[in-house]
């Protein structure tokens, strides 16, 4: 989803990428200080440095991503180390194995937490769950991380040039959210489980409010409530839900169930949907 923009953030962190010859890493071959003369299977950090940058240029991400752990692994006290440490969670990235650049990159963070470039190291830990979202029938475990992982670039690092896109696929996370919550939902309410269903709509309308289900939401509290004899709790969903979203085709629909029944919206302020709904900044 998105891997163009990962790409070009990758491609200005430090000048990791490198745009050329002059840019590759060049004339660091020897041991640090104090450190021990390389050995004979040691090959110089250049050497493997830009080869990982050559093969990442080529879409060689496997081999990339290999080039650039035998940058740790061999030269681990070499500046170039620390950003092949990056380099290589991209290739990760680049060749979708996630759960790689997953580690790549928080072991970047650990290593290194005050760098200029760990906030792009947390947006593509983020990147990669977002990746990973999976259709609401299935298991959200992936999407609960990615929302929280883009929540955090968002507080961590407000002013980066990653909060914009991580508050924007946030959106699209929690929306995801509240679509499993209304999938179970509805699979308990055509099965009468209506305390069950209801306690779903209620995620829905209390966690999720600023998502695009909550009218739904609302009406099938209006159903789930109408079938378990609780009119107030109904009449209060529906008169929320006609505040909040007058021209929904859902409160159409909710007016006229409560209408067939003798009754009309009738907001109980005590309620707790009453209380649910009001501005919330997710951020």
């Amino acid at each position: 989803m998105a891997a163009t923009l990962a790409l070009g953030a990758c491609s200005s962190l430090s000048d990791m990428w490198g745009g050329g010859d002059d840019s590759q890493a060049s004339g660091v071959t020897t041991a640090p200080p104090g450190g021990t003369a390389p050995a004979d299977d040691v090959q110089p950090v250049a050497q493997l440095y830009n080869k990982g940058l050559d093969e990442l240029k080529d879409g060689d991400y496997r081999g990339a991503a290999k080039q650039f752990e035998e940058v740790e692994r061999q030269h681990p006290y070499s500046s170039w180390a620390t950003r092949a440490t990056l380099m290589a969670a991209y290739s990760y990235y680049q060749r979708n194995a996630y759960d790689d650049a997953i580690n790549a990159a928080q072991r970047f963070i650990t290593l290194h937490p005050g760098h200029k470039d760990a906030a792009y190291a947390y947006y593509l830990i983020a990147l990669s769950y977002y990746e990973q979202i999976a259709d609401v029938r299935r298991d959200q475990t992936a999407t609960e991380k990615a929302l929280s992982s883009l929540e955090e670039v968002v507080r961590r690092f407000p002013d980066s040039p990653y909060a914009k896109d991580a508050k924007a696929k946030a959106v699209l996370a929690r929306d995801h959210l509240a679509g499993k919550q209304m999938e179970v939902g509805r699979y308990y309410l055509n099965k009468r489980a209506y305390v069950a269903a209801i306690n779903r709509f209620q995620t829905v309308v209390t966690k999720y409010q600023t998502t695009s289900h909550v009218p739904e939401a609302l009406y099938r509290l209006v159903e789930a409530y109408m079938a378990l004899g609780v009119t107030s709790e109904a009449q209060t969903a529906a008169a929320v839900l006609g505040h909040n979203y007058p021209n929904s085709q859902w409160y159409d629909d909710a007016f006229a169930l409560l209408k067939s029944d003798g009754l009309e919206p009738q907001k109980n302020e005590e309620s707790w949907i009453s209380q649910a709904l009001s501005s919330v900044n997710p951020f």
